[in-house]
C-alpha cells in the first residue's frame, strides 16, 4: 500500500508533541500525534475534556507554532515557523469557535466583511456583495444590519459560519460550535457548515462532545491523554 503524498494533503502531522510550562511545572499536552486529513473530508475530533483536542486544533490552525515533530498545513511546515509564516497559513483557514467571537459593535454584515479585508485582491464592493451573499445562504438575509446583541445564539453562530466561509478557505476548524445551542439550532449550524463546505470543496475538522451531530462526519478521531487512539 502506497503512503499518502504529505505535500498534497491539507493537513499532515507526524510525531507531534506539545507541552505547556517548563521545568517542574512542565505539562505534556500532546504526545506522538500522527494525523492526516484528506481534501474535502469532514472529520470529527472527540475525547474527554483535557485530552488535547483544542491544543491540537490551535496548532493545525497556525495559532501557535509547533514545538516538536512535524505539522504540515497545505504543504507548509509549521514546526518552528515564523510569525509571518503562521499569518500566511491562517489566511487559508476558517475558524468557528463555541463563543462565536463576533465583534459586538459591528453588524452581522460588517462582521463577515471584516474577514475579507486581509485580501487586498477583493475590492470593497466585492466584499460587500460576498458578505451579503453568505449571510443570505445561512438564512440571515433579513438580519444584515443587526448587531450581535440583537441575534439569538443560533443566529450568532450562523454569522460565525458565514464569516469563516466567506473567504472560501481550504480548511475549516470548528471548536465545539454547537455547545451553547439547542438541538435544532446546533443541527442546523453543522448541516449548514457541511453544505457550504461541500460547495467549496474544503476540509472540515470539527471538535465536539455533541453526539447529536456525530453522523455528520465521515471519520471520527478519538483523543485520550494527548494521544490519538
Amino acid at each position: 500500500m502506497s503512503m499518502p503524498d504529505m505535500t498534497n494533503l491539507p493537513v499532515s502531522i507526524r510525531q507531534l508533541e506539545h507541552s505547556f510550562g517548563s521545568g517542574i511545572l512542565e505539562r505534556k499536552i500532546l504526545s506522538n500525534v500522527d494525523l492526516d486529513l484528506e481534501k474535502g473530508e469532514i472529520a470529527l475530533l472527540t475525547g474527554p475534556s483535557g485530552s488535547g483536542k483544542t491544543t491540537l486544533l490551535t496548532l493545525i490552525g497556525a495559532l501557535r507554532a509547533a514545538q516538536t515533530g512535524s505539522v504540515r498545513v497545505f504543504g507548509n511546515e509549521l514546526a518552528g515557523a515564523s510569525k509571518d509564516q503562521l499569518i500566511k497559513t491562517r489566511q487559508n483557514i476558517g475558524y468557528i469557535f463555541q463563543a462565536h467571537n463576533l465583534v459586538s459593535f459591528l453588524t452581522a454584515e460588517q462582521n463577515v466583511r471584516m474577514s475579507l479585508e486581509i485580501n487586498s485582491a477583493i475590492s470593497e464592493p466585492q466584499a460587500l456583495a460576498i458578505s451579503r451573499e453568505m449571510l443570505v445562504k445561512v438564512g440571515l438575509g433579513d438580519h444584515l444590519n443587526k448587531y450581535p446583541e440583537q441575534l439569538s445564539g443560533g443566529q450568532k453562530q450562523r454569522v460565525a459560519v458565514a464569516r469563516a466561509l466567506a473567504r472560501q478557505p481550504q480548511l475549516i476548524l470548528a471548536d465545539e460550535p454547537t455547545a451553547a445551542l439547542d438541538k435544532k439550532s446546533g443541527r442546523d449550524v453543522v448541516e449548514l457548515m457541511q453544505s457550504l463546505a461541500n460547495e467549496q470543496g474544503c476540509t472540515i475538522l470539527l471538535v465536539s462532545h455533541d453526539n447529536r451531530i456525530f453522523d455528520i462526519a465521515e471519520r471520527t478521531i478519538t483523543m485520550e491523554d494527548g494521544c490519538i487512539v
